[in-house]
């Protein structure tokens, strides 16, 4: 059979089946695979026998559709190319080719062992995290065990038809840094557009409206009512996943808490980051012991001459604290759930997030705290702080 199918089985040698409790994307990409597999081996039934299964499973499955009409042509005469029906839609058809060599390079690959370099410290609060890989159109769902991260799963995802890095409202780019779902709104709330749900995240974040970075409106979502999956850049910045991916996702997913970190390609902890990590948390003690010591100088030394709270400048904010700290005899401040978030795009730039308990002989107070911390001239310094 004259088919290019080719540039797609050339990933297949390196396939291995995994068994799993409940059908899912890798499920469904395997069986895919198997298909292509057979195509190349010119086991025409066979392959259209799985494809035939894939669509009994999820009959609006459009890559399955595409591949079942090649198989089907090839009955009849020899195709030049995947997608090859007479007629068929260019740019509907390179969507789909895309979509079959993202599928297939997620069939091939095993489960990651290492643990992503952004995942530097969970706080017990935080069941679960989610690390988006827009380079490879996947979702990883990581679990917090006694506070390290453990895969559980990962799923095929669709991005912004621009590609990742959004900047301005409307470029149709999916964000990247540290972000944290904020919200959950059910099917009944929203158009078939968004599927089964929608979980808003905190785009723009603190980060991203320092660097000039707009927009809104970027949630985890699904997919219409007659479509189980959009190509790897579909949406307009939002990552999407199919209907059963996201209601499987919603199970570990806790609005308010759960981290959401986007990049494009993963970077792996090493022992750099261990020791990073030891002196950055050595840093937040200091800072910590500095506040109740009363040094206000000292405790300001933290702070960095770019610092800012939302429009507060640093000049102000220490001028405050001055003026604070000479009506205290003494202060108390205590930590509690801290976890410390690598930033995906920025070197050195950590988000640290924590429940800070403050108390003094005048003031007694609870908040959910938020800092960003940057590793400058060779000391951990405070770039941003304000309530999460």
């Amino acid at each position: 059979m004259n088919t290019r199918f080719k540039p797609l089985l050339l990933l297949l040698p390196c396939f291995v089946l995994t068994a799993q409790a409940e059908p899912d994307s890798r499920d469904l990409e395997q069986q895919l695979a198997r298909s292509l597999q057979a195509v190349g081996e010119n086991r025409l039934d066979v392959a259209l026998n799985e494809v035939d299964s894939l669509l009994r499973i999820n009959p609006n499955f459009k890559l399955a559709q595409l591949v079942k009409g090649d198989l089907l042509l090839a009955r009849s005469r020899s195709i030049s190319d995947f997608g090859d029906a007479p007629n068929a839609p260019r740019d509907l058809v390179q969507d789909l080719r895309e979509e079959a060599q993202v599928r297939l390079h997620r069939a091939q690959q095993q489960h990651p062992v290492a643990i992503p370099r952004y995942l530097w410290k969970l706080n017990p609060k935080q069941r679960h995290v989610v690390v988006v890989d827009t380079s490879k159109s996947t979702l990883y769902l990581y679990e917090n065990v006694a506070g390290e991260p453990r895969y559980v799963t990962d799923f095929y995802i669709s991005m912004g038809k621009k590609g990742p890095d959004k900047v301005v409202e409307g470029d149709q780019r999916t964000p990247l840094g540290v972000y944290f779902v904020d919200s959950y709104i059910p099917r009944q709330k929203l158009a078939d557009l968004y599927g089964s749900g929608a979980y808003p995240i905190s785009y723009p974040n603190e980060w991203d409206k320092r660097q000039g970075r707009n927009g809104h409106g970027i949630w985890l979502h699904g997919t219409p009512s007659d479509t189980y999956s959009r190509p790897p850049r579909a949406s307009n910045g939002c990552v999407v996943l199919s209907n059963a991916d996201l209601d499987r996702l919603g199970r570990d997913i806790q609005v308010g808490t759960t981290p959401v970190i986007i990049t494009h390609g993963i970077d792996w902890q090493g022992e750099s980051d261990d020791k990073e990590r030891a002196a950055l948390m050595r840093s937040i003690e200091q800072w910590r012991s500095d506040w109740e010591s009363r040094d206000t100088e000292r405790y300001l030394s933290h702070y960095a001459d770019d610092f800012n709270a939302g429009i507060t400048t640093l000049s102000d904010f220490a001028a405050h604290k001055r003026l604070v700290n000479s009506g205290k005899d003494w202060i108390k401040v205590k930590i509690e759930n801290l976890s410390l978030f690598p930033y995906p795009t920025q070197q050195d730039l950590v988000v640290v997030d924590f429940e800070q308990h403050y108390d003094s002989n005048n003031l007694s107070n609870r908040m959910h705290k938020r800092q960003y911390w940057q590793k400058r001239d060779g000391r951990w310094q405070i770039v941003y702080e304000g309530a999460a």
